[in-house]
């Protein structure tokens, strides 16, 4: 009993010392102003409008905004931040999605933010599968912001006008009969613009729309039997098309270069994510000016090709990148930061629990919205290849690489592209 009793007087002993030690680390982390170093690829357009509307909340909770824009392709700014890592100063933050948050999480430490999301009881509000790519080895390492379906129409109403159409087209040949009705009035039908993750895209939409099966089994699980199959074919064959009605010079050209001209009229389909709706909105257009919906799919069902933005935490151990990791993850979190974010950019709020019938949300979020959750109910919510959901960055490059030849050649055959995508996939493997 005695020694008992001496134990339990020497562990309270060392408790004591211990939290009198620790007590003022405890304080200079609570005292300390919370700070944020950020890497993003954001920097202009309604992307660069919602990440300083962000920095400023950030600022007006108390914290120290440092973002570091790299703009360009993902490439770019993973080798900003891999030269970050290997020189020991990673951002307490950066923009990172699908499958490379797993991936980059074993080549530096990242940080816990389980306990976090916990009380945030955020978890329950993110879709399961979407939640996985952000919790590798089961602990929350990242948070997504935003959702877009890369899978959704724009349509020019004066271009409609012109050829007397008054419904979006439901399925592929809907859609090949009224491309062909524009060209015929002297209208460009495709709008969009002709660099690398434009040109993936693409094809991406045309596969989900021919075969959300085969999409996912070819491009998601990279089922060599699929990849050689029919339904790739066919979306390459209709990727050709697409590039037939495109302008010329869509070549190295970013689709918010064309936004004028489909405005007018002048060019008739734009096949983007909804962050075209924020560009629009940004370039001083409105939806009165446009049509808005899914992209085809010939099955009838919804279909989300998914693309979702998010930020890793990397480990800091200063107090102060520590307070400003607590204050961005809430703020990520939060109804209220989701809301400003998806009014600014025309995104779809990650949060399930949103309510989007309010005002400043447009009628293309809130269909974007329902689609969402009625395509996950049919097993037709897919992740995007083109902007590395479905594959880590290394495949989808390889990937893309073959279909970008294809669009802006035109000498490829769909059977020796869909050949040559097949033998990507191998030798990336």
């Amino acid at each position: 009993m005695n020694a008992i009793t001496r134990r339990g007087a020497l562990l309270g002993t060392i408790g004591t010392i211990g939290a009198t030690l620790a007590a003022p680390r405890l304080a200079q982390a609570q005292a300390a102003k919370p700070r944020l170093t950020l890497i993003s690829q954001w920097s202009a357009g309604s992307d660069g409008a919602a990440i300083s509307a962000l920095g400023r909340v950030f600022e007006e909770e108390g914290g120290t905004w440092q973002h570091s824009p790299v703009p360009g392709f993902t490439t770019e700014m993973m080798n900003k931040l891999r030269a970050d890592i290997l020189s020991g100063n990673p951002p307490a933050a950066s923009q990172l999605k699908g499958p490379e948050i797993a991936a980059w999480s074993r080549i530096a430490p990242t940080r816990d933010l389980t306990r976090e999301v916990a009380a945030a009881g955020y978890e329950a509000v993110v879709a399961p599968d979407l939640a996985k790519l952000h919790k590798p080895q089961g602990k929350w390492i990242a948070l997504p912001l935003q959702i877009y379906r890369t899978n959704t129409l724009f349509v020019s109403r004066r271009a409609m006008e012109k050829v007397g159409a008054r419904e979006l087209p439901k399925t592929w040949a809907e859609f090949n009969t009224l491309a062909g009705k524009m060209k015929d009035a002297g209208i460009t039908p495709i709008a969009n613009g002709g660099i690398r993750w434009d040109d993936g895209m693409k094809f991406e939409i045309a596969l989900a729309g021919l075969s959300p099966e085969a999409y996912r089994k070819a491009l998601m699980e990279l089922d060599d039997r699929t990849l050689r199959g029919p339904e790739v074919l066919a979306a390459f064959r209709q990727l050709r098309q697409f590039s037939n009605w495109m302008d010329p010079a869509a070549a190295g050209q970013h689709y918010s270069t064309f936004l004028p001209r489909f405005i007018r009229g002048e060019m008739g389909m734009l096949m983007m994510g909804g962050w075209a709706q924020g560009v629009i909105r940004h370039n001083g257009f409105g939806p009165d000016d446009y049509m808005v919906g899914q992209a085809p799919v010939d099955n009838g069902k919804p279909c989300f090709v998914l693309n979702a933005d998010a930020f890793i935490f990397w480990q800091r151990r200063e107090p102060d990148f520590q307070a400003g990791q607590a204050l961005f993850a809430n703020l990520v979190m939060s109804k209220r930061v989701q809301e400003m974010y998806s009014k600014i950019t025309g995104s779809v709020p990650v949060r399930t629990d949103m309510d989007l019938s309010g005002e400043g949300w447009s009628d293309g979020q809130r269909e974007a919205s329902r689609s969402l959750g009625e395509s996950v109910r049919a097993n037709q919510a897919v992740l995007s290849l083109a902007h590395n959901m479905a594959q880590n960055n290394q495949m989808s490059a390889a990937m893309i690489d073959i279909l970008t030849e294809y669009v802006h050649d035109k000498s490829v055959t769909p059977e020796v592209a869909a050949r040559r995508l097949a033998e990507a996939v191998d030798d990336a493997r």
